[in-house]
């Protein structure tokens, strides 16, 4: 257990968690929304410091980062704890349903020696909701930037502006799942908001890290081509270079639907490469394309992939380039 950062006391032994946009109210003893972070004699305690569920070395593709350090491993840990409910959560066993998780820990200066220790380049905070855990993050990134490592942040965004300023100069990389782009949704099915997770995706591109955006396409939840289309338009709005992986969904947790139409997910993701450079499939049957990048001026393959092998074909990786136009890509090697 540690002190949390980001509170305000109130009256009659209360305290306001003012770390993402729930702000909620704990009476003593009360725990926050996240299930993570508890009033304990009048101080915000988070219960999750360093107590890790989930540690491993992941392909970076995994993430999924195409456009960030292709082809390297990446050290990827993971604690308990969210503050969204989402119904098809993926790690749900971890972000909502935990009680019964076994944890160890592992302080920040752990994880950087064990990265290094592994000759391994990155760290990704990841498999639930880092936001959630930000102490540890926040103090795992600063050392692990101090021993010339590199910080990727998997999150769903929703963080206020003041934590999210103090976090963002030290990481890397972000891999921030947009899972709707109706308000209605986000409020109401992922008990989160859309217009704060839009204003920390925008405080990130205007960090200068490298971005990429998931979308999981949910049947019957966000599997329309009007919505999809939006989601489109935001971010070729924002930067037409902005990586965006479509993720087929399949049935999870307290969301049983059919796993999302083949074809639909061709459809949009044909539609989207209009307006965006490089957009991406997942979870989708291996024989299905999508998951190599492409030259956006002349179409030519620079990065193939194959089961999160890397191949690179015919891009200057010094220079950033395609080989045979001279087109700048923004991959970092």
């Amino acid at each position: 257990m540690k002190e949390a950062k980001y509170y305000k006391f109130l009256a009659n032994k209360k305290i306001k968690c003012n770390l993402c946009p729930h702000y909620c109210h704990l009476s003593l003893n009360q725990t926050g929304w996240c299930g993570v972070r508890t009033n304990i004699n009048n101080r915000l305690i988070t219960n999750i410091y360093g107590q890790l569920s989930s540690l491993a070395l992941d392909p970076i593709e995994k993430k999924p980062l195409y456009h960030f350090l292709p082809g390297t491993e990446i050290l990827s840990v993971g604690t308990t704890g969210c503050n969204l409910k989402c119904p098809f959560c993926q790690n749900w066993a971890i972000s909502q349903e935990f009680s019964e998780i076994k944890t160890f820990f592992y302080s920040p200066q752990d994880l950087v020696d064990l990265a290094l220790a592994k000759n391994i380049k990155s760290i990704a905070y990841t498999y639930s909701e880092p936001i959630v855990w930000f102490e540890y993050v926040w103090e795992t990134a600063k050392l692990a930037q101090e021993n010339n490592l590199k910080n990727v942040l998997v999150t769903n965004g929703f963080i206020n502006p003041a934590p999210l300023k103090d976090l963002l100069p030290y990481i890397d990389a972000v891999n921030l799942d947009l899972k709707s782009f109706n308000p209605a949704v986000y409020q109401q099915t992922l008990k989160g908001g859309l217009e704060e997770v839009k204003k920390s995706l925008e405080e990130m591109l205007a960090a200068n890290l490298a971005l990429e955006i998931t979308t999981l396409v949910v049947t019957g939840l966000n599997d329309k081509i009007e919505e999809m289309e939006s989601i489109n338009n935001y971010l070729s709005s924002l930067d037409s270079d902005i990586p965006w992986h479509l993720s087929r969904y399949y049935s999870n947790y307290n969301y049983q639907q059919k796993a999302t139409e083949i074809d639909f997910m061709l459809e949009i993701f044909a539609r989207s490469k209009e307006k965006l450079n490089f957009v991406y499939l997942g979870n989708c049957p291996g024989e299905i394309f999508g998951q190599n990048t492409i030259c956006p001026n002349c179409q030519t393959v620079l990065i193939e992939r194959h089961n999160y092998k890397v191949y690179y074909e015919n891009i200057d990786k010094k220079g950033q380039k395609c080989l045979n136009c001279s087109q700048r890509i923004n991959v970092i090697f």
